[in-house]
């Protein structure tokens, strides 16, 4: 099936759906940086990227036009600065609102489907309007913003629109939830916002993967049978949780049906030290030791035994406390590229351009692969049974 990757970043939301049996007709990414990551390893032949045809360069500048009927996906995480707990909660004010562009390439290609995802800010309250306006213009491409309407009369219009129960024209079924990496496997809590939409025509039903994974069943392992310790050679006198963590685990009846979340040791365990061992770190790609980790109040690492806090971006590219790891014995030092990597579920043989707070960049704003992926499968599944 062919697909549209918008906002490409450096890969994770792309790689993730290419795994699921899309294959990319357009990979558009204006970032400098993150085109160079995927050129890179485009040049080194990696399989999930070797035959994307990468363009670098503003969305705003392409004509999906000619591609209309050829599309079975678009797919991308529209710049998400306008609703990020870190910004400045700007929103429909803010030049970086690329949404009306994703809802564009929609209008114009006429997908079967489209997935696109953002930070799990866009849900606050004080966005809340804003985001039925966005849903509604997914429902409704064709319900064009006109010249000097603002977008509360535009979402006023798409609203009148939406409740006329006529659904001439192209239109769409939209799904959207807030989703924790971490409950599919992926070991980080990183939560975003994801929309799906079906084309009306398919007259589709769907809805959004079961969850796979759960914090219980790690408690499980952890507290009362023990076995992710044994599994890891911890000796019991360094087998450490918050008592928080312990008294909820104590208190499980039964062992959960799901399989229990994955942990930074889980993702990690078979990796040297970069800071104690640094000649075998060598040997990793972008697996070097970062100096200059500090501790200071909400910011204080990714315990070893849980999964990560949420990778940050960072300002300007410079990663807060959350790109730590926390140690057993309370030390804590930066992730290592690879080790971020790992945690955002990219392969070992990917490879990141450019420095460490710009690696680090790409990897904060990244769609963890493995999420992609599950999201895609199922995504491609109900496709393949319209055709």
């Amino acid at each position: 099936m062919k697909s549209i990757e918008l906002f490409a970043g450096a890969g994770g939301l792309g790689m993730g759906l290419h795994q699921a049996g899309f294959e990319p007709i357009q990979v558009i990414e204006r970032d400098r940086y993150c085109c160079d990551t995927i050129r890179e390893n485009k040049e080194r032949c990696i399989n999930h990227v070797v035959n994307w045809p990468l363009v670098e360069g503003d969305v705003r500048s392409i004509d999906f036009r000619p591609y209309s009927g050829q599309v079975d996906l678009i797919s991308g995480g529209p710049p998400c600065q306008p609703f990020s707990l870190g910004g400045k909660h700007r929103a429909h004010d803010d030049a970086r609102d690329m949404f009306p562009q994703a809802i564009r390439a929609v209008r114009e290609a006429r997908p079967r489907a489209f997935i696109f995802e953002n930070v799990k800010g866009l849900t606050r309250s004080a966005f809340r309007n804003y985001f039925e306006y966005i849903r509604l213009q997914m429902e409704h491409p064709e319900i064009e913003k006109r010249d000097n309407e603002s977008w509360m009369e535009h979402m006023a219009r798409l609203e009148r629109h939406h409740v006329q129960g006529r659904r001439a024209g192209l239109n769409y079924r939209v799904v959207s939830r807030v989703v924790n990496a971490a409950n599919y496997g992926v070991p980080q809590k990183r939560e975003r916002v994801v929309f799906v939409g079906f084309r009306d025509d398919l007259d589709m039903e769907w809805c959004f993967p079961r969850e796979t994974h759960s914090m219980e069943a790690l408690l499980w392992i952890q507290v009362r049978d023990g076995s992710y310790w044994e599994h890891h050679r911890v000796a019991r006198k360094a087998r450490a949780l918050p008592e928080r963590l312990s008294l909820r685990g104590q208190a499980l009846k039964e062992r959960p049906a799901t399989l229990p979340w994955r942990t930074v040791r889980d993702a990690v365990h078979d990796l040297p030290d970069p800071e104690h061992s640094p000649s075998a770190a060598m040997a990793w790609l972008n697996h070097r030791f970062q100096p200059g980790a500090r501790s200071y109040p909400g910011h204080t690492g990714s315990p070893l035994d849980e999964p990560a806090k949420t990778l940050k971006a960072g300002v300007h590219g410079v990663p807060g406390g959350e790109n730590m790891l926390l140690r057993p014995d309370g030390s804590i030092r930066y992730f290592t590229v690879r080790e971020s990597a790992r945690l955002q579920a990219f392969p070992d043989d990917y490879l990141f351009h450019g420095s460490w707070s710009e690696t680090m960049r790409q990897l904060g704003n990244a769609v963890p692969v493995t999420l992609a992926r599950i999201i895609g499968h199922d995504v491609a599944n109900r496709l393949r049974e319209t055709t």
